[in-house]
This record gives structure tokens, sequence and C-alpha cells, in this order.
């Protein structure tokens, strides 16, 4: 008699079946990490296919293309005024929002009510609407900024006395904060290029012996700079640490910055050297 001789390829099918499945869910995955990656993830994979494609470092830790020139600096800085000029035109906001252009920099001047509340540093939704649109001017052309100064002003109120200087300086300083946490959060460049400060009563534009004079002084600006790729001390980072170590060049601090060996226990400074 024979004997039936049972096959061992029932289990191979699932085998193949399986894997099958799971090479599909991975070419999903990818499929779903694909389209909701963002620029700069984008951008490095593009650069790692790519080595023509890389971009470098510069000292302050900013990001830029090898083809990034002066002139396409100040054409960026230019198109960035242009744009939020063209903004504030279309939305009838000439009353509440100035902004002047100068030799590498935009300067934008709100009043405080397109912010705020009276004594409150909770960011209105009509501010965050504003916001947003300046958001995404200076995504555009990130790239070309070398900082973003957010400061906050407040008013004397009375004419016979300073305001309370902890009141005074908090609500400042908080206000300008709220401001650069927002811009932050929308990931729109470095947030080591972003900077808040808050003034108080002590940078008036205005008198404040007069209601209207005290609506001025009340106020938030921005102060956006553009790189300066010709500078030989290097960007707004750079300059910073190039100060605090007391050195006169910036290249070898950045470089000591940027390998961690800066600040070191025994380092002299300025002041002496740390036990």
């Amino acid at each position: 008699m024979k004997k039936k001789h049972s096959g061992g390829g029932g289990a191979n099918w699932m085998d193949t079946y399986g894997d099958m499945v799971t090479l599909l869910l991975c070419f999903f995955v990818m499929l779903y990490s694909m389209s909701t990656m963002d620029k700069e993830k984008w951008i490095a994979l593009v650069e790692s296919f790519n080595p023509d494609a890389v971009t470098e470092q510069n000292p302050g830790g900013h990001e830029v293309t090898n083809e990034l020139t002066q002139e396409q600096v100040d054409a960026d800085i230019q198109t960035l005024y242009e744009t939020m000029m063209q903004y504030v035109q279309q939305e009838n906001l000439t009353d509440q929002v100035s902004i002047t252009k100068g030799s590498g920099y935009v300067f934008v001047s709100f009043d405080d009510a397109v912010f705020f509340d009276g004594d409150s540093y909770t960011l209105l939704d009509e501010g965050k609407q504003i916001l947003d649109e300046v958001a995404q001017a200076i995504a555009q052309v990130s790239q070309s900024v070398d900082e973003i100064r957010v400061l906050g002003h407040t008013a004397q109120a009375s004419a016979m006395e300073p305001n309370h200087p902890e009141v005074d300086r908090f609500l400042a300083t908080n206000r300008a904060a709220v401001v650069t946490v927002y811009l932050q959060e929308k990931n729109i460049i470095d947030p080591a290029r972003l900077v808040s400060v808050g003034y108080g009563q002590w940078r008036p534009i205005a008198d404040n012996s007069t209601a209207q004079g005290r609506a001025q002084n009340r106020r938030v600006e921005l102060e956006i700079t553009g790189l300066d790729l010709q500078s030989g001390i290097g960007d707004d980072i750079t300059q910073y640490y190039t100060m605090r170590s007391g050195e006169s060049g910036g290249s070898s601090v950045a470089e000591s910055w940027s390998s961690g060996l800066e600040n070191q226990p025994g380092t002299q400074t300025g002041s002496g050297q740390e036990e």
C-alpha cells in the first residue's frame, strides 16, 4: 500500500503572503511620511541623494545655500517689505501698523490694541491672524534673515510719576515674549534668531501727557534684519559668542562654540579665572 505524503506547501503560501503584506505596509508608511514631511526634512532627504546640493552652515548656525549672495539677501529683504506693505494696505491696517525699511532691515510697529487688551498679555484672535500673515511673509525669505527682535513697549500712565518698575517691565516683556512664542511655533526660523525685549515705558515715541501720545507709546515692534554676508564679524549669533568671550574675531569663537569647547571650567574670561 502506498503511503500518502502530506504536502508541506500548505504553510509556504502564508509566509509569502505575510511578506507581501509587510512590504505593502512599509510602502504606505513611507508614502505617508513623505506626504507629511516638512520643507527642511525634504531638503535634507534630497541632499542625501545629491551631494552637489549640500548646504553649508555658517559660524552662527544659520543654514544657507552655496548660491546665497548678498544681492539675494538684499532682494529678499525688499520682497519682505513689499509683501508686508501690500498686506497692511489691503487690510486697511495703516492706522495700526507702520512699516519702514532701512539698509538691510525691515521695521514694523504695531499698535498694542492689535494684539492685546489693556494691561493684558493674552494674544487676541485678530492679532493672531495678523501674525499668521507676518510669519508667512518671513517664511518666504527666512534663509536671508539674520535675526527677528520683538520689542515690547508701554506708556507712562501718570504724568506725575513713572510706572511701577515691576508691573511696567513685566507687562512689556510678557507681551514681547507672547508674540515671540507665537512666531516660534510657526517654525519659520531657527529659534536662536528670535529675541524678545521688554523696554517698558523707557523708549517713548510720543508725549505721555496726552491720551493720544500714550496710545502711540503702547506698541509692539518687529525689527527684522537680513544677513550681512560681507561682515568680518559674522552674523548676530556669532557676534554674541564673540562678545561674551572677549575675543576680537568671530570665526575662532564660533568654532569653539560649535565644538562645545567654549566656557569650559578653567576658561579665562574678561573678569578673571574661573575656579
